[in-house]
């Protein structure tokens, strides 16, 4: 691994990095023993500051990563909720339900790119920390060759077994219109799954680095195609044929198709600190040190997301069962959560990248006060948008459907979104800053407990035998993420994520 020997002349350091530089360019590399200091230091003595270093400066280094990544997934967040809005108020309520069936298969085959882009971001992150442009180089390319890999056998899988995956989805509680429309969504979603799959895995790489403006750029063009497409394409106009459900999945394809375009371009560039290069020699060479890292963080990372998805899955199908106007009541307020997701995720990401990169410039120190920043930062602005949700619930869900029913129940159900702001916030920042680390396998074993067992079991319970309906199903996922939340904080105070190694 290449290396830097500390802090000298910073003028030279920053001219010769390209993309975003944070505090973490200007200071001295930890010793061998890092891990070793750390543990013998005091809580107190943890809580100090390096000197020369202010808090300031950690929060500058968090929003110059966070805001943009915070945009492009409020865009991205945007553009779901007004597809979800579109095809509900031109089509329908059904429409709204045939969209939901096909979404959970397709997050099932995005869980395999979504492990590897958790490598990608972890090893990049690990490899920019210690200055080592050309290990960045070859884990990008090496995440894309695997990326492509994965997207092929995904799209023909995808694309073979949609009608069984939506009939799985529907346990029952869907008529056969439904099915259909829903079965034609997966199937253009699945063939088209690539043209999303290669740009997230760029995406992720980026992020590893610091640099999250390229991607926001990117994905904000991609939306703003997606949109126009929609309008072109759900109810027709300018010409075009009113295609309802199978128009706002075509649409998406064809926007993120330009987003991977966009996406290549920058990595091309090498404008961003990466730089992708393929010949023929090097499109099939791979390094057994970031195979090895890929293995250590993607594969545990892989597990967590299915074992997620399968969980989902049944508590999705419960709620199915309940019929079509609970169901597009679900949607509705999962679409909204989605929403609510952003702010975590950006935190999230800002801490994987910084905490990543922390240790593979070995400073431990530095790696908390990030970690504990990105917390407090993410906590006062989630408490800030529950409150706003609670005041206009009624609102957001009339954003979605006009149908009364859905309308009340929605807002009794914002209440729920509301209380778990703070909670997913915390959530989604401390397991970036352990995904960011390495730490993978315990997230896995997390999973399983809370979104299996305590989710379902719970969802089961208040659904089946005190008949609360949907409102019973949210009481469910209130209990997995808290839960959830309460296991990754301890996980994190325990302190194993200090010593992963993921790059020689």
């Amino acid at each position: 691994m290449k290396e830097d020997s500390g802090v000298g002349t910073t003028a030279g350091k920053k001219a010769g990095i390209k993309g975003v530089t944070t505090t973490l360019d200007f200071i001295d590399f930890g010793g061998e023993n890092y891990y070793e200091e750390d543990k013998a230091k005091t809580k107190a003595e943890r809580k100090k500051l390096p000197e020369n270093i202010t808090s300031q400066q950690l929060y500058k280094d968090i929003l110059r990563i966070a805001w943009p990544s915070l945009i492009e997934l409020f865009l991205s967040s945007l553009v779901n909720m007004v597809d979800t809005m579109m095809v509900g108020r031109i089509v329908g309520t059904d429409a709204l339900s045939a969209v939901g069936l096909a979404t959970q298969p397709k997050f099932i085959f995005l869980s395999m790119m979504m492990a590897l882009n958790t490598g990608a971001t972890a090893l990049v992150a690990r490899a920019r920390g210690a200055n080592d442009q050309e290990k960045a180089n070859a884990i990008l390319r090496q995440a894309l060759v695997f990326g492509a890999f994965i997207c092929i056998v995904c799209a023909v899988i995808g694309t073979i077994t949609a009608r069984y995956l939506v009939v799985f989805m529907a346990n029952g509680g869907m008529p056969e219109s439904i099915l259909k429309e829903a079965t034609t969504y997966l199937q253009i979603q699945m063939i088209g799954f690539p043209t999303g799959a290669l740009a997230f895995c760029i995406t992720a790489t980026l992020r590893g680095t610091g640099n999250t403006k390229p991607a926001m750029v990117y994905n904000i063009i991609a939306n703003l195609v997606n949109i126009c497409l929609n309008w072109l394409l759900i109810g027709g106009n300018l010409g075009f044929p009113a295609m309802g459900v199978a128009g706002a999945s075509l649409a998406t394809v064809l926007g993120q198709a330009v987003g991977t375009v966009l996406a290549f371009t920058c990595v091309i560039s090498g404008k961003y600190y990466l730089k992708l290069r393929f010949t023929w020699k090097t499109i099939f060479k791979f390094d057994k040190d970031i195979l090895s890292g890929f293995v250590v963080v993607g594969f545990p990372a892989m597990i967590e997301q299915l074992i997620m998805r399968v969980g989902v899955i049944i508590f999705t199908r419960m709620i199915a069962g309940l019929g079509p106007v609970d169901y597009s009541t679900h949607q509705v307020c999962l679409n909204i959560q989605s929403m609510s997701f952003m702010l975590g995720q950006a935190f999230a990401t800002a801490a994987t990248s910084l905490v990543g990169q922390s240790l593979g410039k070995r400073r431990l120190d530095m790696a908390h006060h990030y970690a504990s920043c990105n917390q407090k930062l993410g906590a006062a602005v989630a408490c800030l948008l529950g409150i706003l949700m609670i005041i206009f619930r009624r609102y957001l869900v009339m954003l979605y459907s006009t149908d009364l029913a859905v309308i009340e129940r929605g807002a009794t159900i914002l209440f729920f979104v509301a209380f778990l702001q703070p909670v997913q916030s915390g959530q989604f920042i401390t397991g970036g800053v352990l995904r960011g680390a390495g730490d993978t396998k315990v997230v896995a074993v997390y999973m399983l407990i809370t979104v299996v067992i305590i989710r379902t079991v719970m969802c089961y319970i208040m659904v089946n035998l005190f008949h609360l309906g949907i409102v019973g199903a949210w009481i469910a996922q209130c209990s997995d993420q808290v839960a959830r939340t309460a296991l990754f904080v301890w996980r994190y105070n325990q302190g194993h994520w200090k010593k992963i190694k993921l790059l020689k």
